[in-house]
């Protein structure tokens, strides 16, 4: 079924104006437009002053174009020559518009309005704030004797390049820093690595349909951030779906698939109703599976096709379901490893794998920690009821602890938040002292101190190590540097945590590397650990 066109357009006060029969032998146009094309819709924009020209136009509309719907929208400009207010009337209401891709195309006529005004037209199309075309017309070249004889002109649609306009082009990169702000929460982070894998992942959940897989340490934001490119796509109208958020490691036995994909009325002991499914519910949105090295063979297997098409069997039926989701994918395992020990499909990991970003855990990003401990306390804030701040001496007493060496940080950003909420929740008068903060430190302190100090079982070292035979002294060591090597993504982080005071005193650390050397002497790699 063909899409029902909409155009968005301003009266024209002058080009539009016209009166008497004489007024069909002018080239209007807003009424040219629906003589040269056909138009289910106008959403047409005009101050009150102009009342009258406006409901002309919806009247002339009517006698050529019956079937047309003229929507009056007033729009007071008090300086229609001022960009920000121009701008920031057309975007407010394009944010509460409510378009429609899957049933409606939208033409944006630039032909009327101040030049400002087509600038910030050209600007809300190319940033998809307006997800539409843009669209000129033009009259014909002898314009009374070519109206006379019916012919209206023609129109283009427009399709510019807009970086070749240095001015346009700053507010295009405007407009792509809100959008790496808001991925980012509105914190101001520091850390260099990071900002540039947010500004990646910005310009790829903006133009690629195509499979996320974000990885790192528990913590670390991996869920965070999916909710956060699904509601930039939701803003920009790339997706009209619901974000479908799913804990893989919840899923077990046959109840997986049937949650998954759904199942047919009877498949099963207990199917008392058809159910849907997760990626029937994720229709036209985005489906984000957490933890998804959790998924079992069988579900992997499903997943896959109904990656590549878009189609998949509920349990027990013999017709296809049809969704077109886009999947986000996060673990904090590393999936090559599971290929090579066969739990986790290669043909599936490579079909998730074409845009991957490792999250780093929150003490390999130390710069990070102070614009986050805003931010956590204004979470606190609302959470509470109340606003908290830390004295002078109290923050600098925390944030002394908190980026040095002996904060591991082992959950992460959970660690970060649980902090500061008790240290909100205990603060009298809305005031962080230090003997909060020294006393949030010790619970710190304990918290971490089995991560740091703890040992594994012996039973739970390699294979390969105990067939050897070391001394007891290097097993306790071992186990130690297993226990935290087994809590980070990468080789990298786990060395960063275990190099983290004598890295300070290389001039160019590689604790990678002085990992690998270390596993080595036991015969170890990182794929054994």
């Amino acid at each position: 079924m063909a899409k029902k066109r909409v155009l968005i357009s301003f009266v024209g006060t002058v080009l539009d104006s016209a009166q008497g029969k004489g007024r069909w032998l002018k080239w209007r146009p807003n009424i040219a437009v629906h003589r040269l094309a056909k138009i289910e819709r106008t959403e047409l924009f005009f101050s009150e002053k102009y009342r009258d020209l406006a409901e002309g136009i919806r009247s002339d509309v009517g006698e050529i174009a019956p079937q047309a719907e003229v929507n009056l929208v007033p729009m007071e400009l008090a300086n229609p020559w001022d960009f920000s207010e121009v701008y920031a009337a057309l975007d407010a209401w394009a944010a509460a518009y409510p378009f429609d891709t899957e049933n409606e195309e939208y033409w944006v006529h630039i032909t009327t309005g101040t030049h400002v005004v087509q600038i910030c037209l050209f600007l809300l199309v190319e940033s998809r704030r307006m997800p539409a075309v843009l669209l000129q017309t033009a009259p014909p070249r002898a314009q009374r004797r070519s109206m006379a004889a019916g012919d209206a002109g023609h129109y283009e649609i427009i399709d510019l390049d807009l970086a070749r306009y240095d001015a346009l082009a700053a507010r295009l990169e405007a407009v792509r820093d809100d959008a790496l702000r808001y991925l980012k929460n509105d914190i101001p982070t520091r850390n260099p690595q990071f900002n540039r894998m947010i500004a990646e992942i910005e310009q790829v959940a903006l133009q690629s349909p195509l499979p996320i897989l974000l990885s790192g340490p528990t913590g670390s934001g991996k869920s965070v951030l999916a909710r956060r490119i699904f509601e930039l796509k939701k803003a920009r109208h790339l997706v009209s779906g619901r974000f479908v958020d799913v804990n893989c490691a919840t899923l077990r036995g046959d109840a997986a698939a049937s949650a998954l994909f759904g199942h047919k009325k009877g498949a099963f002991t207990g199917a008392a109703e058809q159910r849907a499914g997760w990626l029937k519910s994720a229709d036209k949105g985005i489906l984000f599976l957490d933890e998804i090295g959790d998924l079992g063979a069988d579900e992997q297997t499903m997943l896959l096709k109904a990656i590549e098409e878009k189609r998949f069997y509920p349990v027990g039926s013999d017709h296809e379901s049809e969704s077109r989701f886009q999947l986000i994918a996060a673990t904090n395992r590393d999936l090559r490893a599971e290929v090579r020990a066969g739990r986790f499909r290669e043909d599936l990991f490579a079909r998730i794998n074409v845009w991957h970003y490792s999250l780093p855990a929150l003490a390999d990003r130390r710069e990070d920690i102070e614009p986050n401990l805003a931010h956590q306390l204004a979470l606190a804030a609302q959470e509470l009821g109340r606003s908290t701040r830390f004295n002078r001496e109290a923050q600098q007493a925390y944030l002394a602890f908190a980026l040095s060496p002996e904060a591991v940080w082992t959950g992460n950003f959970r660690d970060l938040s649980g902090s500061v909420m008790r240290l909100a929740t205990l603060a009298r008068h809305g005031r962080i002292d230090t003997d909060l903060v020294h006393a949030e430190i010790e619970r710190l302190r304990w918290q971490w101190r089995e991560a740091v100090s703890g040992s594994l079982p012996a039973a739970t070292l390699p294979e390969k190590v105990r067939r050897q035979d070391f001394d007891a002294f290097d097993l306790m060591q071992l186990e130690q540097v297993l226990a935290v090597c087994r809590r980070h993504a990468t080789l990298s982080q786990a060395g960063r945590a275990l190099f983290g005071v004598s890295r300070l005193k290389r001039a160019s650390p590689n604790d990678g590397d002085r990992l690998r050397k270390y596993l080595a002497r036991f015969g170890l790699t990182w794929a054994d650990v």
